[in-house]
């Protein structure tokens, strides 16, 4: 099994328009386009019922006290945690082909409607998304706050010493329906799935804000 994007190579750089934030030379960082890349996959075992489909960023801090702070840097030394960007499942079987742009084209404050997934082909009916780590990560701000369903692209600080990857897996099961309800999580969608995966494959994108980093 495997997949792949059009958008960006595997372990090369997601351009900026998949992105939630992109560098800008006053304010470090200015929103972007934050559209959805597209994703492809093929070679699913004969038997697959339904695909979950996730990506996460395993590079986030996991303390942030020197986050997008002037004049600090976010050592590369820093333990790292997992952030969820995206969570889809109840992909059907027949379903191998996520458009660009398809389920995100822009930042919508406060989040995207969910679980219902609208995004994709007429064929979309059923998947449900689950929420991102925006959730949490705005949850104190009076402007953002909200549920982020749905795709929600890179945005790492501005300071890190180390370049994000952001890895994006498909799932294969043996469940046409993933038992989780209402504002489901990524870890809770990991957790649902074991001893259902029947394969997975994945592609990985990099991406920073850094501008030392980045060059």
């Amino acid at each position: 099994m495997r997949i792949w994007s059009n958008a960006f190579a595997d372990m090369g750089p997601i351009p900026g328009e998949f992105a939630f934030g992109v560098p800008d030379a006053t304010a470090h960082v200015t929103l972007s386009n934050n559209r959805n890349p597209d994703l492809h996959w093929e070679g699913a075992p004969a038997d697959t019922r339904s695909f979950v489909l996730i990506c996460h960023d395993p590079d986030v801090p996991s303390k942030g006290d020197d986050v997008n702070q002037e004049g600090r840097e976010v050592p590369a030394s820093l333990p790292r945690v997992d952030f969820f960007h995206w969570v889809l499942v109840d992909i059907p079987p027949g379903l191998t082909t996520i458009s660009a742009g398809s389920h995100s084209d822009g930042v919508i404050a406060r989040g995207k409607p969910g679980p219902e997934a609208t995004g994709g082909t007429a064929a979309a009916g059923g998947l449900r998304h689950g929420i991102n780590d925006y959730t949490n990560w705005f949850a104190g701000d009076e402007a953002m706050a909200g549920d982020y369903y749905g795709y929600d692209g890179p945005c790492p600080p501005w300071n890190d010493s180390i370049v994000h990857h952001y890895v994006f897996t498909v799932y294969a099961l043996d469940l046409e329906r993933l038992p989780v309800e209402g504002k489901f999580t990524g870890a809770q969608v990991r957790e649902a799935m074991q001893g259902h995966i029947l394969a997975q494959a994945s592609v990985t994108g990099t991406y920073t804000l850094n501008p030392s980093v980045a060059r």
